[in-house]
């Protein structure tokens, strides 16, 4: 996002609209400016409709900023996944997908949010940890798109510098390897320097249990239960993995 100043009036109320804090006022020029290396390509600021002088301007991007507006722009569809938003369906989908199946639970980082951000040389921190676990990534998911090698969880050093309001790391593993996943998040939470959130999603067994959650409550990490009710548009579809 650009800031066209021979129309900018300098009314600063765009800039409580930015996510990131990245509009700000120069100390020097006392003009409103957009510090580009935070600005993640949202759009928040021109969609708010708060600037009357239309100083607010989305600028051609190319490679690899580009990527800023894909994750960060919910507006913006995916290239890589044909998914707007973040780039990926949401787990929570899974009684009409069937992306998880009995026995194995899916599991997703999300990097960034809310309002910190985050750059891919810290998702990529995360990743790599993973990958030591053999986890199977989603091959479906935007972050995974950037790997270079799903067995190293390695990504694409040309965006590594790329900052953008939430990256979802996206993978699934057998429910009784969910310990591990947490504690290696966990050992990975001090080296990243932003927030995340960690998502767990398994079917319900037959007679009302989950294993899942059974086992990431015995390994330390009580999950917060956010329940979704089936109201007959979708069919289970997951079948047990042979």
């Amino acid at each position: 996002m650009e800031i066209v100043q021979t129309r900018c009036t300098q009314c600063r109320l765009c800039i409580p609209y930015c996510p990131m804090r990245a509009i700000h006022v120069h100390p020097e020029r006392h003009r409103v400016e957009i510090d580009s290396e935070e600005c993640v390509e949202c759009g928040t600021c021109r969609r708010s409709g708060v600037c009357t002088a239309d100083a607010l301007v989305m600028a051609e991007l190319e490679w690899p900023r580009v990527l800023r507006q894909r994750f960060s722009d919910p507006l913006v569809t995916h290239p890589d996944t044909n998914v707007p938003g973040r780039g990926t369906e949401e787990m929570k989908t899974n009684e009409v997908t069937g992306r998880y199946k009995c026995g194995y639970a899916g599991m997703a980082v999300e990097m960034g949010r809310p309002a910190t951000g985050t750059r891919f040389r810290d998702v990529e921190k995360m990743t790599t940890a993973l990958a030591t676990l053999r986890v199977h990534f989603d091959p479906r998911n935007p972050v995974t798109c950037l790997m270079t090698d799903t067995a190293t969880g390695k990504i694409r050093r040309d965006v590594l510098n790329e900052k953008v309001l939430s990256a979802i790391i996206g993978f699934d593993v057998a429910e009784d390897r969910i310990p591990a996943v947490l504690e290696t998040i966990k050992k990975v939470a001090p080296q990243v320097e932003t927030v995340f959130s960690v998502c767990l999603t398994a079917r319900v067994r037959p007679d009302g249990s989950n294993t899942a959650s059974d086992l990431s409550a015995s390994a330390g990490f009580p999950p917060s239960f956010n329940g979704k009710t089936n109201v007959g548009l979708g069919r289970p579809l997951a079948e047990k993995r042979p």
